[in-house]
Formats: C-alpha cells, sequence, structure tokens
C-alpha cells in the first residue's frame, strides 16, 4: 500500500464541515468572507495511512471505551527514537486530551491559588489563559529581540524572576511559538541548571518538534537525568499529522512521584480512556507517517522560504523573524508605521484576512501578526497579495 495523500498544492474546502478555522469567522467577531490563517492546524488532507486506519475503525461500528497496547507505545517510542534520538519508558507514558489541558493539569497539581508560574512572552497564548483562568499569577522573563529581528533569552532575568516571584512551574515553549525559535542544546542547558537550582518544575511543550528547519530539536528531558527528573515533555502527533481535532496528546513524566501527582490531578478531573479514533490514529501516524510526514515537511519548508522572499521584496515596512522552527510566521510591522491597532484593520478589514494579532501573545507582541503557512501554495500567495494590496492602499491615503 503506497501513501497518496502527497499532493500539497490540492485545496481542500474545508468550509461548512464544522471547521474552526473556516466556519466560525462571524462567532469569532470577525467578517464572515475572511481568508483564514490563523489558528495552528494545516489545510492538507493526513496521511492516507492515517486515514485507512480510522475508516476500518469506523467499518467495525462500535466505538466503546478503548485503550492502548503494546503496539501503540511500540509506534510512539520508534518515532521519538528515528526523529529526536530520544529513548522513552512506557512508564513514563501519561496521556491526555492534548496539551492545553495538560497544562491546565500541571497549575492545578503543582501550584496552588496565586503561585507565580513562570513564561516566556511573546509566547503561545493559552500559557496565559490556564494561569490565569485557574488563579495562579502570570511571570513573564520576556524573550529579547536583538537588531536582526531573532529571539534570546534573558537568563538574568530569568532567574530574578524564580527567586523574586518563588516560582515552582515554568512553562518552556520548545521550539518557541510564535517567535519561531528552536532552543539550542546550550541555552537549555542554562534553563535546565536554573531549574535544578531552584527546584522548578518545567513543563517543556514540544507540539512543534516536527517542524525545525534550523539547527535540530532537543528534547530538554534528554538533556540530563536530572532535567528529566523535573521534567514534564508534552509531545502530540496532532500539528505533525494535522489531527488536532482527534484530540490526543503524549506526555512522558519520568519521575515517578511527579507523574503520581500529574496523574491525581486527571483522576480528579474525571478523565480516564481517551477517543478510540485518536488512538488509532496516532499509533498509524507514527508507525506508518513518515513518507507523508518527510513530503510534507519539505513543501512547507519550501513555503517558509517563499514567504520570506515575498516580505523582503514586496512587503514594504514588514519584517519576518527568522523562522527555525514551527509552520508559524510571525511578521513585524512596526517599519509600516502603523500602530496595533491600525495594524489589525489592515489585516481583517482592508486584507480580509483571519490571522492571530500579536498582542494576544502578551504586550511584547505588539505590532506583530502571525500567520500559518502550511497551506497549499496558491492560498499562501492569495493572502501575501491581499496584505501587499492592503499595504499600498494605507500608504496611498
Amino acid at each position: 500500500m503506497a501513501e497518496r495523500n502527497l499532493n500539497f498544492d490540492e485545496i481542500t474546502d474545508r468550509r461548512n464541515t464544522n471547521c474552526l478555522k473556516y466556519d466560525f469567522a462571524k462567532e469569532r467577531n470577525k467578517p464572515e468572507d475572511v481568508l483564514p490563517l490563523w489558528v495552528a492546524d494545516m489545510d492538507f488532507k493526513t496521511s492516507s495511512y492515517v486515514q485507512d486506519a480510522l475508516i476500518r475503525q469506523v467499518e467495525h461500528g462500535i466505538f466503546g471505551y478503548s485503550e492502548v497496547k503494546d503496539k501503540y507505545f511500540e509506534a510512539l517510542s520508534g518515532f521519538m527514537k528515528r526523529h529526536h534520538n530520544w529513548e522513552v519508558k512506557r512508564q513514563w507514558l501519561v496521556k491526555t486530551p492534548g496539551i492545553v489541558f495538560a497544562l491546565a493539569m500541571a497549575v492545578k497539581a503543582f501550584t496552588e491559588e496565586g503561585d507565580a508560574v513562570l513564561i516566556q512572552q511573546p509566547v503561545y497564548y493559552p500559557f496565559s489563559e490556564v494561569i490565569r483562568d485557574n488563579g495562579r499569577r502570570i511571570v513573564s522573563n520576556t524573550l529579547v529581540k536583538d537588531e536582526q529581528g531573532s529571539y534570546h533569552i534573558d537568563f538574568e532575568d530569568f532567574e530574578n524572576q524564580v527567586v523574586k516571584e518563588n516560582v515552582k512551574l515554568f512553562f518552556l515553549c520548545n521550539p518557541h511559538n510564535p517567535v519561531g525559535r528552536v532552543w539550542t542544546e546550550e541555552e537549555l542547558r542554562k534553563i535546565g541548571e536554573i531549574c535544578v537550582r531552584h527546584q522548578v518544575l518545567v513543563v517543556s511543550d514540544e507540539i512543534h518538534e516536527d517542524f525545525v528547519f534550523k539547527g535540530k530539536h532537543t528534547v530538554f528531558a534528554n538533556l540530563s537525568e536530572e532535567f528529566a527528573n523535573l521534567s514534564i515533555t508534552a509531545t502530540s502527533p496532532s500539528k505533525t499529522f494535522n489531527i488536532a481535532g482527534l484530540q490526543i496528546s503524549n506526555l512522558f513524566i519520568p519521575n515517578r512521584e511527579i507523574k503520581k501527582k500529574f496523574q491525581k490531578e486527571l483522576d480528579k478531573a474525571g478523565y480516564s480512556q481517551l477517543g478510540v479514533m485518536g488512538l488509532v490514529a496516532c499509533e498509524a501516524a507514527y508507525r506508518d507517517g513518515d513518507e507523508w510526514y518527510d513530503a510534507m515537511r519539505k513543501y512547507v519548508y519550501d513555503n517558509i522560504l517563499y514567504t520570506k522572499q515575498f516580505v523582503e521584496t514586496r512587503l514594504s515596512g514588514v519584517k519576518m523573524t527568522d523562522l527555525e522552527g514551527t509552520y508559524l510566521v510571525w511578521l513585524d510591522f512596526a517599519g509600516t508605521g502603523l500602530d496595533d491597532e491600525q495594524v489589525e484593520d489592515l489585516i481583517i478589514n482592508k486584507a480580509k484576512l483571519w490571522l492571530d494579532g500579536g498582542s494576544i501573545f502578551g504586550d511584547a507582541g505588539k505590532g506583530f501578526q502571525r500567520i500559518n503557512v502550511a497551506a497549499p501554495r496558491a492560498v499562501v500567495t492569495e493572502a501575501l497579495e491581499r496584505i501587499e494590496e492592503a499595504l499600498r492602499t494605507y500608504q496611498e491615503q
């Protein structure tokens, strides 16, 4: 059986499928005719091996409570070994319906109301939401942007925040969404040493680990036994294989006491078995999806290079942050002379695009827009041309 879903130029109409990305503009206070490149799912059909595995499950016709056996872990551990040189153990594994859910469980399990949780803004906005919504305090070790527009960690500030705010929980975004950094081994070691020194638990969101285009992904927990002993590594096939709607994530927690405490919080939430379709899709993706993954990744990288050239040659005043990982391009509109509200108006009302406005990632994101380029080239081109025309209109006013 050969992989069939390798035509990434094919445009699949996702409208009228209850698709969050395409069908809920009105409910999210956007014009109904916007072109959406906001939420981080791809406009590509998943691997045909995943599709076929799901079809077989549907044809069986019974969807009762389900769990996984050895084949699931073999597929999962095999993928981690092949792609990230990481040997995971079955006793570390905890499955959740998503990483954001897991972050919320970690907040509840390892902090009390009023405690501080450290993040690095501008960062994926649900980090802030699960902290705030659970009555904890957001503390930011805000990333520093250099003259070239690349982002770096202020390690002195990181440790100062940990000490000053008595931080016991840190959310690491690795690779970082939205600034596209792939943290180096050296950077991760510096973070890890500070966290070990002050006994800070690291929840490392590595959901974009399979989208690294410069450097290589380093699993935080794989750097040392000390780091592993103070960490929860959150992974998922949802971004890699475009199956976010199937609600499946795999967490690895080497420390037995930390795992026990986390599991207790899951139990308190009343959650046990995951949906059968997510389990089936995950196993098939990690076992049989490499051909699709490799081809998709090359296509996405070509889109990134195309976007970079387009921004540099045709979007006056806009800069694209150097993207090392993820498929989420971070655009800086500071050079256009427009303020944050004007940029939002430009994108939504003039360009008729639905992107993620930078301010939702924290104050450090103001003046930026995040655009998802994991779509057929024709769709990416249309979006960029809309920005080009909208900028021309604004500048002529």
